[in-house]
Parts: C-alpha cells; structure tokens; sequence
C-alpha cells in the first residue's frame, strides 16, 4: 500500500492526513511533543477544570472550512458554539463597534456606516461558501467562480488605511480597523484589507465560535478520524535530520519553511533551501490567562455579552500600535484581544471562576513582560478588573516556540504575511506546497491560506501530494493506491 509520512501533529498535519488516508494512503503522523495539536491545544490552569486555549481559540475560518465540513467531524465530537456578540471594540467614551454573525444586525448598530457596511460584507457573506473554494487556496490559479471572487477581490489589495475611509463613524472604522490587525501588519501597507475582509466575510457567514470543551476539540476530532482511516499517530518523535524520516511514497511538512531547510540540508535544492532559510518573520504574541470571578467587569455593557473583545481604542491608535511593533517597539498601550470562550462554551469555567484569554501585540522576539501593560489596557475599559482576578499564568513571546517551534520568535502567524508570503507562501511559485523534492511537501500555515485551525494549508498540500502519487501509480484499488517499489 502507498504510504505516507506526516511531520508535525498541528491542524494542518492532521487535515493532510486525513486527507491522503481518505484516499487509501497509509499514514503516520509523528509529533515532536508529548500530544498533538499545535497552536489547537487547550490546558487545565489556575484553577482545577477551568479550560484555557493555548493559542487558538476563536474560529470563523475553520467553522466554514470546506475540507472540515465534509468530514463530518460532529462523529468525533467536534461541535461549536456561536456566542450572542462575536466581536466589540469599545472606545474610550463608551461607544463601541458591534459585530453580530449577522450583516443586517451589524448595519443597524453602525449608523450612517450601516449602508456602507452591508454593501461591503452583505453578499460576499451572503455567497462565502461559493467564495471559500477560490480564496482558501492558492490565489494565482484559475477560479472557480471568477464573478464571486472579483467581486469580493477587489478591495483587498488595498491598506486596511484606505479602505477604511469609506466609513465616517469611529465606531466602523475601529471595528473593521482591529479585525485588519490580525494580520500582525502595518496598517498603510497594501493587502492589510484582505485578511480583515476574510474574517469578517467568513464570520458572517457562520459567526465567530468556539469549539466546545476548548480548541484540542478540533485536532482530536482530526486524530479520532484518522486512526478510524487506518492512520497511526506517534508522539514524542522529534525529526532533526532528513536521515530521520521513515521511508514513504510521500512526506508532508507541517513545519516552519526554516525548520525543513535545516531538515533536508543539501537535498534541499539550494534556491528552495535559500528561500526557506530567508523565510521572513512578523510580529509576536504576548499572553496572559486569567481566573477572573464574576467575569470582566466592561464599561460597554455588550462587551459583557461578547466572545471576543479588540482593546485597540480608535482606528488612529490601532494603526500607531501596528506601526510600533513592526519598528520593533512594545506601544505604551498596545492592541490586546481578550477572549471570553466561556460565555458561548459554559464548561469551560468553574463555579463563578471564567478563564480570560488575552494576548497582546508585541515585536518579533520580544523579550520584555508585557503582563502590567495587558492588565492596564483591560482596566481601561473595565474598571476593577484586577480586584476579579485570582490568578493568572504567563506566556512569554519567547515561550511559544517552546510549545509550537512553528511559532518562532513568538509568531504565531508562522510568517510575516507580507504581499509576497500571503500571496505565494515561503518562496515565490505556482505550487506552494512542492518543496523541489519528488513526493515531499509542506502544508504548515506558512502556505496559502495561512494561519488558523481550518486544516486548508494540510488539505490543499494534501490534493498535491496525491496528484504526484496519481501521476507515478496510475489508478487505485479498493485497498487504495499501489506504489511499486
């Protein structure tokens, strides 16, 4: 039977996996940490059975994953839970921009924006999982729906400062202008409109939930799936050297670019291994988890009612925060997301102890604690917070990498995503995912379409993987594809 290879137990990996054993492959992941998962990990801290996200956590793009949705993952446990308000962005006045799964509801919370609003979101939501199929691949091939995609295409080459003008209320402007921000970017720079446009788009379409009892929901399905195809899975298995890898029809990479290069050495051909060495970085993460009693204590009172709140203050600020960490300054009051996944997933807290996850914004490497400034930007907004809290655990930038090494440097974007990385991934070509080796690929979230818990990058690498297998052992058998030696 053909056979594959999988490096690294992360989404992706799993989605790969998942993905050839489906297609009669035999598959063995091996994960260098004692369990898998990734950034898709979920502890017990602070307080005994309160659940905490370990990096993942909120998931419009993997809820509308059109590789996950078919997989019937719901069998496995898998399911979500949608919360009253996705998003808020409160403003120091106690005016705040309102995200709702809804467009209309959104519309109406925005004022003279709302027009503006739907006319941008409303039928690209409207049409997401049509619009799914094109822009959860790689961008340079021929579209499915050429119509659907220009139509939503056409703003997000813009910066996130441009497109932003065409709202009058700060309310709009900041929301849209804290969604943009996920892309670790500065906000002047071209194409910052795109992944801001992508998440608000898919959110509309199946809002921004949580995966009930934490996002390791989400990989076990994936692994349970697996092991049901036929697949093994082993753990503690740390590849260093290309003389590591088992013998396979194929190998899949959920790793960094760098990572690979220095796996493969010399048989890297020398122009991949130079891309992949010169991979450039973005940004890092920041983190604190929180035992808050009673919840957050938010000025805005649908900041009391939402899943996730964007502490960036008005879309000026936002902007200022994103220039300074890529200058590689920690802002005096940086961007923090605050996830509050016990309001939509109740299991996850103890009594009246709820988990507060937040991050912070910070430069690549960061070395610095940016606990106090997290704890301030949150009292900004929520005066008497820190009288609620009864504890907290720390996640240093540097310290990501130690349980993800994808996350170099405190990446959690696995790459800056630049015009060239967004567009192309870790080196510039037509076939993200071949790395100049005969059936070897890579599917980390360093390729198209990025970073999340979708499995889109695994699958995508995956359908790759098995055209070249399809190309040197033409046809399948019931017991799958044939290879011969």
């Amino acid at each position: 039977m053909t056979t594959a290879t999988v490096v690294g137990g992360g989404p992706n990996g799993l989605a790969a996996g998942v993905a050839l054993a489906r297609a009669g492959v035999r598959v063995t992941v091996l994960e260098a940490d004692t369990e898998i998962g990734g950034g898709a990990r979920t502890v017990e801290a602070i307080v005994p059975g309160l659940l905490h996200d370990q990096c993942s956590a909120v998931h419009p793009m993997a809820a509308g994953s059109p590789f996950l949705r078919e997989l019937g993952l719901d069998r496995y446990g898998l399911s979500w839970c949608t919360p009253e308000i996705d998003c808020v962005h409160p403003l120091a006045d106690g005016r705040a921009g309102v995200l709702h799964r809804s467009v209309e509801l959104t519309a109406a919370g925005l004022g003279r924006d709302g027009r503006r609003w739907k006319s941008l979101f409303g039928k690209p939501s409207a049409r997401y999982d049509t619009l799914a199929e094109d822009i959860l691949r790689p961008l340079l091939r021929v579209p499915r729906h050429p119509l659907t995609l220009a139509r939503f295409g056409a703003p997000t080459p813009l910066p996130a400062s441009a497109l932003v003008r065409i709202f009058r209320t700060e309310e709009a402007r900041a929301l849209f202008g804290g969604v943009a921000a996920h892309a670790f970017r500065p906000l002047h720079l071209p194409m910052t409109s795109a992944i801001g446009m992508g998440i608000l788009t898919a959110g509309h379409r199946y809002g921004w939930p949580v995966a009930a009892g934490g996002s390791q929901a989400i990989t076990r399905a994936l692994a349970a799936l697996l092991v049901d195809l036929g697949g093994r899975i082993e753990t503690g298995v740390r590849i260093r050297a290309g003389a590591q890898l088992p013998r396979a029809d194929v190998t899949m990479f959920d790793l960094a670019p760098e990572s690979v290069a220095q796996i493969l050495g010399d048989r890297l051909p020398s122009r991949i291994s130079h891309a992949y060495r010169r991979f450039r970085r973005g940004p890092g993460a920041f983190k604190v988890d929180f035992a808050v009693v009673e919840g957050v204590p938010w000025a805005n009172p649908d900041a009391r009612r939402a899943g996730t709140v964007h502490l960036g203050g008005p879309y000026r600020e936002v902007a200022a925060s994103e220039r300074d960490i890529h200058a590689g300054r920690l802002p005096e009051r940086p961007f923090v997301l605050v996830g509050q996944q016990y309001l939509a997933d109740p299991q996850r807290s103890v009594g009246d102890a709820h988990p507060i996850w937040a991050y912070a914004h910070v430069p690549y490497g960061y070395t610095g604690d940016a606990t106090e400034a997290i704890i301030t930007r949150i009292e900004q907004f929520a005066p008497g917070f820190r009288d609620r809290v009864i504890g907290y655990t720390v996640r240093p930038t540097l310290e990501f990498a130690t349980h993800n090494p994808n996350f170099t440097g405190g990446d959690i974007m696995t790459g800056s995503k630049d015009i060239r990385q967004l567009v192309f991934g870790p080196r510039i070509t037509l076939s993200p995912y071949v790395i100049g080796i005969p059936g070897m690929y890579i599917c980390s979230a360093a390729t198209p379409p990025g970073p999340g818990a979708h499995g889109m990058c695994g699958a995508n690498a995956a359908g790759a993987a098995l055209a070249y297998l399809e190309t040197m052992c033409p046809g399948t058998t019931d017991e799958g594809l044939r290879c011969r030696p």
